[in-house]
């Protein structure tokens, strides 16, 4: 049922021993006490050797179990040592070699530099050729570096594009560094090469170079003219005219104002002493019209067309004669200065014409001065019975049409028609019925009518 341990064998000692007999001995048996004792312990250590057999026998010298496991310790402390110093020699070596790219010219001059540097430190060669061996490196270093820039540009390859090796500035012959201060990459290198002949390029013509030489005298004829000598007398003449114009306005503006604030006789009187004034004034005039869409002189020439052309006309206030140059009909013309042979100066509250000798009376933007009503008058005496009036004026003169239109009838019309359509002025058609039906001491405010003020600007 159970087995005798393998220690039994090899103990056979240890089977031969009886039980150990208790009380005092002799002297003798303690002297033999001590042998026993150490075979006991022999047996005892042999029994532990045997019950032990798994566990290899333990060499003299050899560490304990602690010290093993502090030598494992060890070995992985300084596993990991190594590879973090790995590490570090690859991050400096990643640095040296980027520092390299800056100050070296190639691989193959930073190999042929570390061979001389050690072949210097072990063989002790002279400081004299080392700095003739660096002149020639230096000197060779332009052409070998400008076969490294063909070879790169000519391949492109990605290894080269991603590789650490730059192309710095060249090392001038004098220079005892060999890295200078400010390097180029290769890639900013081809930059700044694309960068020049771009600007080289820039105003450069289109066209192939053969016909570059036809462009010159084309270029030469779209060239600005110089600037004449005679350019400040130039100026100076523009800078009178402008003076002379707006003198002119000036005094278009007051004889303008002059005319509406008096009687007709006043400004006869005027035109009279200074015949160059009503010049001025009918030019003056004649620009403040033409900005206006529609002039009523056109229409009423367009009236005085479709009615028959020997009706006899009278035109007060005619300026230029413009109605007698453009109808038929005979035209007897007044104002109160003369621009054409054909006008009659005089007071056009009283014209040299005979009771009822014409057919049509026109005032066209004429009824000015402050006796509108002598005019109206005038034109009642020389209309025959049932003749036609028509008066066109500036449409912000009046303040109350229908009052102006009641005060012409007592003057002997009726309204036949009115055209308040136009934004500058109005248009109305008055036929003569007999005389005026008040007297001259009757006041009519409807005649009243604003002066018509131009404005500086």
């Amino acid at each position: 049922m159970f087995e005798e341990p393998e220690w039994t064998e090899e103990a056979p000692v240890a089977t031969a021993l009886g039980p150990v007999a208790t009380g005092r001995r002799p002297a003798a048996a303690v002297r033999t006490k001590g042998s026993k004792h150490r075979q006991l312990l022999a047996t005892l250590r042999a029994l532990e050797a045997a019950s032990l057999p798994q566990q290899p026998p333990s060499l003299p010298g050899s560490d304990s179990e602690e010290e093993e496991i502090e030598k494992k310790k060890k070995r992985r402390k300084k596993a990991s040592f190594v590879s973090a110093s790995a590490e570090v020699e690859e991050k400096r070596n990643k640095k040296r070699q980027k520092q390299a790219s800056y100050g070296s010219d190639s691989e193959d001059e930073e190999v042929e530099r570390k061979k001389k540097s050690c072949k210097q430190a072990l063989l002790g060669s002279d400081s004299v050729e080392e700095e003739k061996r660096k002149s020639k490196c230096q000197k060779q270093a332009p052409s070998s570096r400008a076969q490294h820039l063909d070879s790169g540009d000519q391949t492109g390859s990605k290894a080269q594009k991603g590789s650490a090796m730059n192309d710095p500035h060249k090392p001038s012959p004098g220079s005892a560094s060999p890295q200078p201060p400010h390097a180029l990459s290769r890639k900013q290198w081809r930059n700044r090469q694309k960068n020049k002949r771009r600007h080289k390029n820039k105003f450069r013509p289109p066209q192939p170079p053969a016909q570059a030489p036809a462009l010159a005298p084309t270029e030469e004829a779209e060239a600005p003219p110089a600037p004449r000598p005679d350019s400040h007398e130039a100026r100076a003449g523009a800078l009178r005219a402008r003076m002379a114009q707006r003198l002119d306005g000036a005094r278009f503006r007051y004889l303008n104002e002059q005319l509406y604030s008096g009687p007709s006789s006043a400004a006869q009187r005027l035109f009279q002493e200074d015949p160059e004034a009503f010049l001025l004034y009918h030019r003056g005039f004649q620009n403040q019209v033409k900005k206006w869409p529609l002039q009523p002189v056109d229409l009423i020439i367009r009236d005085l067309r479709q009615r028959p052309a020997s009706l006899v006309v009278a035109d007060f206030g005619c300026g230029d004669c413009r109605l007698a140059l453009s109808v038929r009909n005979p035209v007897h013309c007044f104002d109160l200065a003369s621009l054409d042979s054909r006008v009659t100066v005089c007071d056009m509250a009283q014209v040299p014409l005979e009771d009822e000798s014409v057919d049509v009376a026109v005032f066209c933007l004429s009824l000015m001065g402050t006796n509108i009503r002598d005019f109206l008058e005038e034109a009642n005496r020389v209309l025959k019975p049932g003749g036609l009036l028509k008066v066109a004026e500036v449409s912000s003169r009046f303040e109350d049409v229908r009052a102006f239109l009641g005060a012409v009838t007592k003057l002997g019309f009726k309204v036949v028609s009115k055209d308040l359509t136009n934004s500058h002025f109005f248009l109305f058609d008055f036929q003569k019925t007999g005389p005026p039906r008040v007297g001259p001491k009757a006041e009519l405010s409807g005649l009243k009518l604003q002066p018509c003020l131009y404005k500086r600007r």
